[in-house]
């Protein structure tokens, strides 16, 4: 079976290369070409992945980012941006409201494929189905959650996944590109700034009882998780 892809995009000649691209790409494509639209569209069953452009009529893809990772049922589909700007601030923007990437047109159809692909591979836990306790805070692999004292967490899949890798190899220093290699994946167009972004929401998710403190900045070297 294959994974569906929500485009979100009102521009229609750009619209259907996005979906011939797709298509070829061997996805399932639902379309939509406003906000209002993409949110009527947003209903079981749930697309693996919303590829969102920025400027929309009836509201912002960042707008949308945020109401999607607001509700119960969608916060947890990955979401790429899809926009013709290019400045770092509206990156992280975008990143910030729930984006998991961020692709600047004009991008070739291999790259855009690409990014999709390693997004969606995000999703998907590290190899151990252990489950995995540091002072209360929980990860389960296998039924994908996370508890803090007993407490459900709310997180995206790239922050479960960035906290299973760190769980996972508690007390070791990891720079940037390590964790983006082992994370993010190798030969995936991602900035290093993209993993300053995830850490900031990482811990706001874990921070209700005081677990934010377990992810550490080593000055000059990266992160660790560590209770100590």
């Amino acid at each position: 079976m294959s994974r569906t892809i929500m485009l979100v995009e009102d521009e229609a000649p750009i619209r259907e290369m996005l979906k011939i691209v797709l298509e070829q790409a061997g996805f399932s494509v639902n379309e939509a070409e406003d906000f209002d639209i993409a949110l009527e569209k947003m209903v079981e069953p749930y697309p693996d992945l919303v590829l969102l452009d920025w400027m929309l009529p009836g509201g912002s893809g960042v707008q949308l980012a945020r109401k999607l990772k607001e509700h119960e049922f969608t916060r947890d589909i990955p979401i790429i941006m899809l926009t013709a700007r290019g400045e770092e601030e509206d990156k992280v923007r975008g990143l910030e409201a729930g984006a998991d990437d961020y692709i600047t047109k004009p991008f070739s159809p291999k790259e855009l494929v690409a990014r999709i692909k390693a997004v969606m591979r995000r999703v998907t836990p590290t190899a151990s189905d252990e489950l995995i306790n540091f002072a209360g805070l929980v990860l389960d692999p296998v039924a994908h959650r996370v508890s803090a004292n007993d407490d459900r967490v709310d997180m995206g899949p790239t922050e479960f996944k960035l906290l299973h890798f760190f769980m996972a190899h508690a007390e070791r220093v990891f720079s940037r590109e390590q964790l983006l290699d082992n994370v993010w994946g190798t030969n995936v167009y991602v900035e290093d700034r993209t993993v300053d972004v995830h850490i900031r929401r990482l811990r706001k998710a874990i921070s209700a009882h005081g677990h934010d403190s377990m992810i550490q900045t080593v000055r000059g070297a990266g992160y660790r998780f560590s209770v100590k």
